[in-house]
């Protein structure tokens, strides 16, 4: 069922390097704000109902016939049932490809002195315990206000980002979600603007 009378359901600040696991009715609407500008917003979706029926890069490039994500992105399944839609955006451009920063990943990239920096894959695996997302559940996520160009030979750069304070997008569910957030941590790129820092979550239903 759809819901047409809105209220706001949820009004709270997430801060840099925590996370939110937020349960968003069909029909309604959560917007994620970058207060400060430059935060890269990890999140991944899930059928409220069936949580192996999940968000799919993949899936979602595929049929949209575009690496990026902004307004009328359609948000896709492992199984191609549409979970969401951006339906408001006003930053303009959202990556779908980086993935999420890990332990592991750090050490590759960065240097084995990162090894114990904190990372959005713990934070992902800590707020979704609860609703029993583990390693399995977890793919690749969207990356939302994260600039990451694609360069002509199909490789990945990460950018200083094209948010600012304030700017905003929003996802209005197509079925019962679950939305799994990390309010990424990582220094080691310019993906935060080297300082991470707090968003807001805001929803309506």
């Amino acid at each position: 069922m759809t819901i047409t009378d809105t209220t706001t359901a949820l009004d709270t600040v997430v801060e840099a390097g925590d996370g939110a696991l937020v349960t968003v009715p069909a029909g309604g609407r959560l917007q994620i704000v970058d207060l400060h500008g430059n935060q890269a917003v990890d999140t991944l979706f899930y059928d409220a109902q069936d949580i192996d029926n999940r968000y799919s890069a993949f899936d979602t490039i595929r049929e949209q016939r575009a690496v990026f994500l902004t307004t009328g992105s359609r948000l896709l399944s492992t199984r191609l049932d549409e979970l969401a839609v951006i339906t408001d955006d006003s930053c303009g451009r959202h990556d779908t490809v980086g993935g999420a920063c890990s332990q592991e990943s750090n050490v590759i990239r960065y240097g084995e002195s990162t090894r114990h920096q904190h990372a959005c894959r713990q934070t992902f695996l800590r707020y979704g315990a609860e609703a029993g997302i583990g390693q399995r559940q977890l793919a690749h996520n969207i990356n939302f206000f994260m600039n990451v160009p694609v360069t002509s030979s199909g490789g990945l750069t990460f950018e200083d980002g094209l948010s600012a304070p304030g700017k905003y997008v929003e996802i209005t569910a197509s079925r019962d979600l679950l939305v799994l957030i990390s309010n990424c941590p990582q220094i080691n790129n310019p993906c935060n603007g080297w300082n991470p820092t707090p968003i807001q979550l805001l929803g309506r239903w």
